[in-house]
């Protein structure tokens, strides 16, 4: 797996940390690039302009994403803006790696 940094381009989120999502080494795509950055990150991939590697390099082909190191961060830069919203971020149990047994272990 590649393990890589994403988040969405929007200085006026009120957080705009990184998540950190996998990739099979075998899948190594821009279709699949995208598919799971806007799975994880709630947003449609219809309304990603692009996807920027940080901190100044857009990504357009497959081979752009087959050169990507471990951790390296990437922004999706959405074709609307943030008065719009339409992208949701997910609530903690819709996100994948979600435990909900471990959720409620009291201490």
């Amino acid at each position: 797996e590649l393990v890589l940094k994403v988040r969405i381009q929007n200085p006026n989120l009120r957080e705009n940390d990184f998540i950190e999502i996998e990739l099979d080494r075998q899948e190594l795509t821009y279709k699949e690039l995208l598919r799971v950055s806007c799975h994880e990150l709630g947003v449609n991939p219809e309304h990603v302009q692009k996807i920027r590697k940080l901190p100044n390099t857009m990504l357009r082909k497959d081979k752009d994403v087959a050169r990507l190191q471990d951790f390296q961060e990437l922004e999706l830069v959405l074709t609307v803006s943030d008065k719009n919203l339409l992208f949701r971020v997910p609530t903690l149990s819709e996100r994948s790696g979600y435990n909900k047994k471990a959720s409620e272990l009291t201490y």
